[in-house]
């Protein structure tokens, strides 16, 4: 599988928001992420990094 999983910059940390993301939305001030199992995240912020090789998507809070 390739789905990869999703982290939020918080200061100098970086949290595990979701693993196994397979959607990635735009909504208004942020993102909807829904996982390979139909789990779902909001996050606030911006996107800062997709890196396909290491299967990462990092987002900053604002």
């Amino acid at each position: 599988m390739c789905e990869s999983n999703a982290f939020v910059r918080r200061g100098t940390t970086e949290e595990l928001l979701l693993s196994e993301v397979a959607i990635v939305e735009p909504v208004e001030g942020g993102f909807r992420l829904r996982s390979l199992f139909g789990e779902e995240a909001l996050v606030r912020g911006r996107l800062e990094e997709i890196n396909l090789l290491k299967h990462k998507i990092l987002f900053a809070e604002e």
